[in-house]
């Protein structure tokens, strides 16, 4: 008999501004946006709760945004200070489970199976995460308690001001998502979701829910099941915690979310070239290789694959990512996060081929990674890059 989960989904809202606000105390009760304050074109990456309240909301031109409300405060990226600050929250809650996962900054999945003799029923816990979260980082934070990861999500997220933790009850999910918008069921997609609200009129998930499975193969297709299971508040999906092997791994979450290939394989490449970096550092050649896809719609999709020879040049390990992000990227919504990883590290020498035939291409490209690696060394990680990569 499986023993039932408990996850807990601990939300900082707005993160990077919750941080900034911690710096520059100033700005707390001000509305605030995160956008690059140098570009006339750019768009909003993140409001608070006092800009969302005057209207304002996430790809918003700034331009707009400071028309709807003269007094916003403008704050540009500061992407070190809050991958600082997420650090220290994920040192914090590591001490209450070995799985957890963030999920990106400010969110973190907390798998509590098995604790409740350690720490007590996951509701209490929860509530002294944050508390500790409060006392120790100065961040207020929400809580969503329930039996899997999609519905304590969107339980944090739909909690009022004034309460910190919403607990779903096992068995619940269902009728907790029923009455909510269809805009809160994940992986459904701009194009079908606009479909459901203007075509079919459906505004509601318990509207959604009802369908029968025909219908709903004719809206989404081959993703009918999952998003009839998620409208029922069914999500299987594990809390995947950071493995332990060694490996080599990158993450980015993206400034603006992206559909646009060619940008995203040169974000690809530089991700690529500062693991071989640190691959060629440790002598050691990766055999598995992966990626995760994390969308604007918070879908996830990872891929991963044997490595047919041993390498840790840029230039060959690069083209296993590539295939795997093709692989993986067969959506058209926006992708808002990315990491790659290269594991099964081999430390022993490697052997050479019995007709070692190197070629002049190879030998060369070996040669200016060489002359990079120098070069960084000395100046600094951004100091030199691929015109590809820029």
């Amino acid at each position: 008999m499986s023993m039932l989960r408990h996850i807990i989904h601990l939300h900082i809202p707005a993160f990077p501004i919750a941080v900034e606000r911690i710096v520059e105390p100033r700005l707390r009760g001000w509305p605030g946006a995160v956008a690059h304050p140098q570009s006339a074109r750019a768009s909003i990456l993140c409001v608070s709760h006092e800009a969302g309240g005057e209207g304002l909301f996430k790809g918003m031109p700034v331009s707009r945004a400071r028309a709807l409300c003269p007094h916003l405060r403008i704050i540009p990226p500061n992407p070190e200070l809050t991958e600082r600050a997420f650090r220290a929250l994920t040192s914090l809650v590591a001490c209450y489970t070995p799985l957890w996962e963030p999920a990106r900054p400010g969110h973190i999945y907390l798998d509590l199976t098995g604790t409740e003799r350690l720490w007590g029923r996951a509701r209490d816990t929860a509530y002294r995460i944050n508390r500790e979260v409060k006392a120790r980082l100065d961040l207020l934070g929400t809580a969503g308690v329930a039996a899997n990861k999609m519905v304590s999500s969107i339980a944090s997220r739909i909690i009022p001001k004034e309460e910190q933790i919403l607990d779903v009850a096992y068995g619940q999910e269902g009728a907790f998502m029923a009455p909510l918008k269809v805009t809160v069921v994940p992986g459904i997609g701009r194009f079908h979701l606009k479909m459901l609200l203007e075509d079919l009129g459906i505004i509601k998930v318990h509207q959604l829910a009802a369908l029968d499975m025909e219908s709903l193969h004719l809206i989404f297709g081959s993703r009918a099941t999952i998003i009839h299971q998620r409208a029922m508040g069914i999500d299987p999906t594990p809390v995947y915690p950071i493995p332990q092997k060694p490996l080599v791994c990158e993450e980015i979450t993206l400034a603006e979310d992206e559909n646009d290939n060619e940008r995203l394989l040169a974000v690809l490449h530089r991700m690529v070239e500062r693991c071989a970096r640190r691959l060629r550092e440790r002598e050691a050649c990766p055999q598995r290789a992966g990626i995760l896809i994390r969308y604007a719609d918070h879908m996830e999709i990872r891929r991963q694959c044997r490595l047919s020879s041993l390498t840790y040049w840029d230039f060959e390990l690069y083209q296993y990512l590539k295939r795997l992000f093709f692989k993986a990227c067969t959506r058209r919504t926006r992708i808002r996060f990315m990491r790659i990883w290269f594991s099964a590290l081999c430390y022993e020498d490697k052997q050479l081929p019995l007709f070692n035939c190197p070629s002049p291409w190879k030998e060369k490209s070996k040669a200016i990674v060489q002359a990079l690696d120098k070069i960084r060394t000395r100046y600094g990680e951004n100091a030199i890059q691929y015109a590809k990569a820029a």
